[in-house]
């Protein structure tokens, strides 16, 4: 599936990628628009109707990841929400292993989220994420998102990675096209996001839903290494 012989650096997004989209599909799609209907006086339906309709026109710009824009927007304390449904924060299952062998096999593991910091900051609260990974990198920070051409070229700039030895994961067609576009060599897909919802086709890239089925090949790889 990958040339992990020709992979020294690995981008990895949060989101559905490390953790399960589905605190951010609840979140997003019915505790937000139920805490908004209250205060605003119109019917949960209403709202989520409403809501649906403005994340479609923000969808992959800077403003629909961010935090502080959501809560001038609907007048609501977004993090201090999220906190209310803080339990549904979950990692996948076959991260650790996973984030384990590629620290084991000395790979650069770089996390680098769309989401906005204060988000990031929460999930790290939550998770075990830094544990595994040294370098948390939000796009916000570079004020553009991962659809953008741009970011990635900030991102190489910061990282100084080869695009012809780097592998990026993601469960966003759109943002790995943005990788593919930018010369990132090595792309993986995730399936299977949201652990409430069926898996999604990725018919142009190598796809995964468990990690757990590319451990043998990122172990044997150092193996290689060690033996050229």
């Amino acid at each position: 599936m990958l040339q992990w012989s020709e992979i020294d650096t690995v981008l990895l997004d949060m989101d559905g990628t490390l953790l399960d989209l589905h605190f951010d599909n609840y979140f997003w799609q019915q505790h937000l628009p139920l805490r908004w209907a209250e205060i605003s006086g119109i019917s949960p339906q209403q709202a989520a109707a409403e809501l649906a309709e403005e994340y479609q026109r923000l969808q992959g710009k800077l403003e629909w990841y961010c935090l502080d824009y959501w809560g001038k927007r609907l007048q609501l304390p977004i993090t201090e929400l999220k906190r209310e449904i803080i339990n549904k924060i979950q990692m996948r299952a076959d991260v650790p292993a996973f984030l384990t062998a590629l620290k084991a096999t000395g790979r650069h593991i770089v996390l680098v989220t769309n989401a906005h910091p204060d988000s990031l900051s929460l999930k790290l609260e939550r998770t075990e994420l830094a544990n595994y990974i040294e370098e948390l990198i939000s796009t916000h920070e570079f004020s553009v998102t991962k659809e953008s051409q741009l970011l990635w070229q900030k991102l190489q700039q910061r990282l100084g990675f080869d695009v012809n030895r780097t592998l990026f994961v993601d469960d966003s067609l759109v943002i790995l096209q943005a990788a593919e576009q930018f010369g990132i060599k090595h792309l993986l897909a995730v399936a299977n996001p949201d652990s409430q919802k069926p898996h999604n086709n990725f018919s142009d890239y190598a796809a995964v839903t468990d990690y757990h089925q590319l451990l043998p090949a990122i172990y044997e790889s150092r193996h290689q290494k060690f033996n050229e």
